[in-house]
């Protein structure tokens, strides 16, 4: 059965490994990109506030699906395997998406930049 599909700016909750491998925590995160096999390029979303120019405040968060007001850390990319999500909880407002695309293309901008 292949993979399921998610979209662009959904929220879901997934498992994450501590970073020195000796537990897991539940955290929620936004879909970035879906390439249609068993991993998904997400960026982790935080109850934190603003640590840089690139973090993204929800000002929509409670229609989002989200407990606690929160940031999207848009330069924090990571790729996860489908497996370690918990469950979906929401999208991303349509109001709360433009602000998101805008930090998303500046960060690709630091990437690559023009020649």
């Amino acid at each position: 059965m292949p993979p399921a599909r998610y979209s662009q700016g959904d929220i879901l909750l997934v498992s994450l490994v501590f970073s020195n491998q000796t537990g897991l925590k539940r955290r929620p995160v936004m879909v970035v990109y879906d390439s249609g096999d068993a991993d998904l390029l997400v960026v982790p979303v935080t109850s934190h506030g603003e640590r840089t120019a690139l973090d993204v405040p929800l000002m929509q968060w409670q229609n989002s699906g989200l407990r606690l007001a929160s940031v999207v850390r848009v330069e924090k990319l990571a790729t996860i395997e489908k497996t370690t999500i918990v469950r979906a909880l929401g999208r991303v407002s349509a109001a709360d998406w433009p602000n998101i695309e805008a930090a998303l293309r500046c960060l690709w901008r630091q990437i690559l930049p023009a020649v």
